[in-house]
C-alpha cells in the first residue's frame, strides 16, 4: 500500500536516542540530538512487507513518531518549531544491524533500504495535537513490545525542528522519525510489527501501521560489504547489551557459590559495611544457590491517574523482564510492601527462559507455588495473589534502588542462601573471596575441634594457641 503523505520528501531525517528510557536501555545519555539520514526510497505504508537481505540475521524494529513538515523551516526557535509540523503518524525505523559496520555511523545500507521506513495509515492534524501528550506503541505478533509518551523525550519536537533548521532547511513534506523508547529488538521472518501514535486526551489515533517480515527471495550481491555479526551486536541488536550492568567473571561466580552469606556478610562488617543484606526475605526453595548481578526495578505507591499510563501496555514490570541477560539477577523495590504481587508465574518463567540468575523483591510474589517449581532462585517477602494495581505502579528499571533495606545499584552481585541475600560491591568481591575461603577453612578446623570435645575459649574465634595446629591442619587439606 503506499504510504500517506503523496509525494516523495526532499529528506528523511532520523533521530538516535531521544526517549529516556531507551537511552537508559543503551547506557548513555547524549546531551544533544544527533541524526542521520534515510533515503527517500525507504518510504512504505501499512500492508508492505520488511525485506529481510539474504545472509541478514538481525532484522530490527523501532516504532516511531514521524513528524511531517508543514511550513519551509529555516533558523526557527524551539517556540516556533511545532508550528511547522503538520502531520503526525506512526512510522518504524527498521534496518538490519548485519550491515551497520559497513558505512561507519551513517546507517546508509542498514537502514536505508527500499522499504525500511513504513509510514501511515493515517496522519493526524498537528494543529490539533499536544506535541507532549502522544503516545506510541508497538506490537509484535500482537504482543506489546514498547510503550512510552513524549513527556519522557530527551529532546522535545520544537527542539528537534528549532536544531536542525540551525543549518539545514527543512522543505514542506519532509519527514523526521524522533527517536524510539525501550524494548525495540530483533524480528524474523512470517513476524508482524504494528505501530500506533494516539493522542489520549483527543482520544484519535494513526491507526495500527502493520508490517509482515519476509526473507528476500534472491542472494545478496557479492560485491561491495557484506553481512557480518557478532556476538556484541547481536546482544545490541536484541536490547539486551547494558554497558552499567557488567557481566560477571565465571570463576568469581562458582567461588560465590560455595560460600555462605554469613561468611560474606562477616566479611563485608569487617570492612565496615554493615547493611548488606537484603531484609525481610525469604527463598521458595532452601536448597538453591543464587549468584548473579543486579538488574534493577523499582515501584512507587499506587496513584490511579497514573497507572493506565504507567501500569499498561509495555510498563516498566515487563520491560524489566525483558531487558534481562544471562546471570542476572532481577531485583525489585517495592517499598517493603507485601499486600500486592510483584511478579508472577508467567514473568518469572520469561525471566528464566533469558537466562536470568534469580529474582529477588522486597514484596509479595504472586503463584507462589509455580514459581518454586519454576527452579529459578527466587526471594521475597511474602506470598500475596493481588494483581499489579493494587498497591504499586511499575516505573524505571536500571536505576539505584532500596530492597529490604539495603541499596542496590545495577552491576551489583548478589548471593544468596537459605539465610537470605547478600550485596556484594563488584569492586570488592576477590578480595572478598580470598578472605572468606580462609575464613571458612578455619571455620571447619574450628568446628572438628569443636566436635572432638575442645573448649570455645581461645579456639573460637582462633586465638594465638591454636594457630600452629590450624597451619599444619590446612597444609593437609586439599
Amino acid at each position: 500500500m503506499p504510504h500517506p503523505l503523496g509525494t516523495q520528501p526532499s529528506k528523511i531525517i532520523a533521530v538516535h536516542l531521544n526517549y529516556r528510557c531507551r537511552a537508559k536501555e543503551r547506557g548513555r545519555v547524549p546531551e544533544q540530538p544527533s541524526y542521520f539520514l534515510k533515503p527517500p526510497s525507504s518510504l512504505s505504508g501499512t500492508g508492505d512487507v520488511l525485506v529481510r537481505p539474504r545472509g541478514c540475521e538481525l532484522m530490527a524494529y523501532e516504532g516511531e513518531i514521524a513528524l511531517v513538515v508543514g511550513r519551509r523551516a529555516h533558523r526557527v526557535t524551539p517556540e516556533q518549531g511545532w508550528s511547522h509540523v503538520a502531520w503526525v503518524t506512526a512510522a518504524n525505523d527498521a534496518g538490519v544491524y548485519d550491515l551497520r559496520h559497513a558505512d561507519r555511523g551513517s546507517n546508509l545500507r542498514s537502514k536505508g533500504a527500499d522499504g525500511f521506513t513504513p509510514l501511515g495509515p493515517r496522519l493526524l492534524d498537528a494543529a490539533g495535537l499536544d506535541p507532549a501528550a502522544l503516545r506510541l506503541r508497538t506490537w509484535v505478533n500482537g504482543e506489546p513490545v514498547q510503550d512510552a509518551d513524549t513527556s519522557t523525550l530527551l529532546f522535545p519536537f520544537g527542539d528537534l525542528i528549532a536544531d536542525l533548521s540551525r543549518l539545514v532547511t527543512l522543505e514542506p513534506g519532509d519527514v523526521i522519525l524522533t527517536g524510539t523508547p525501550a524494548g525495540a529488538s530483533v524480528v524474523v521472518p512470517g513476524d508482524v510489527v504494528e505501530v500506533e501514535v494516539t493522542a489520549p486526551d483527543r482520544e484519535i489515533s494513526t491507526g495500527r501501521l502493520r508490517n509482515t517480515v519476509t526473507d528476500a527471495g534472491q542472494d545478496l550481491a557479492g560485491w561491495g560489504a557484506m553481512p557480518r555479526v557478532d556476538a556484541a551486536l547481536r546482544a545490541d541488536a536484541r536490547g539486551t547489551a547494558r554497558p552499567d550492568e557488567p557481566a560477571l567473571d565465571p570463576d568469581i561466580a562458582a567461588a560465590l557459590r560455595g560460600l555462605a552469606t554469613a561468611t560474606l556478610s562477616s566479611q563485608l562488617r569487617k570492612r565496615g559495611l554493615a547493611h548488606m543484606t537484603i531484609d525481610g526475605v525469604r527463598p521458595a526453595d532452601p536448597a538453591a544457590k543464587l549468584v548473579g548481578t543486579a538488574h534493577t526495578l523499582r515501584y512507587l505507591p499506587l496513584r490511579e491517574d497514573l497507572f493506565e499510563r504507567f501500569g499498561g501496555g509495555m510498563n516498566a514490570q515487563k520491560r524489566a523482564v525483558e531487558e534481562l541477560r544471562p546471570g542476572q539477577v532481577l531485583v525489585m523495590d517495592a517499598r517493603r510492601d507485601p499486600t500486592a504481587g510483584t511478579l508472577g508465574d508467567i514473568l518469572a518463567l520469561r525471566a528464566r527462559t533469558r537466562g536470568a540468575a534469580g529474582v529477588v523483591t522486597d514484596g509479595a510474589l504472586r503463584d507462589s507455588a509455580a514459581v518454586a517449581a519454576l527452579g529459578l532462585p527466587t526471594y521475597y517477602a511474602a506470598e500475596h495473589p493481588a494483581v499489579l494495581g493494587r498497591r504499586h505502579v511499575p516505573w524505571e528499571t536500571g536505576v539505584p534502588i532500596a530492597c529490604g533495606g539495603a541499596l542496590v545499584q545495577p552491576g551489583d552481585i548478589l548471593v544468596g542462601d537459605a539465610d537470605g541475600v547478600v550485596v556484594v560491591p563488584p569492586d570488592l568481591v576477590e578480595e572478598l573471596v580470598a578472605d572468606c575461603a580462609e575464613q571458612e577453612l578455619q571455620e571447619r578446623f574450628i568446628a572438628e575441634q569443636v566436635a572432638a570435645g575442645e573448649p570455645i575459649p581461645g579456639l573460637y574465634p582462633l586465638g594465638p594457641a591454636w594457630r600452629d595446629a590450624y597451619r599444619h591442619w590446612r597444609s593437609l587439606q586439599h
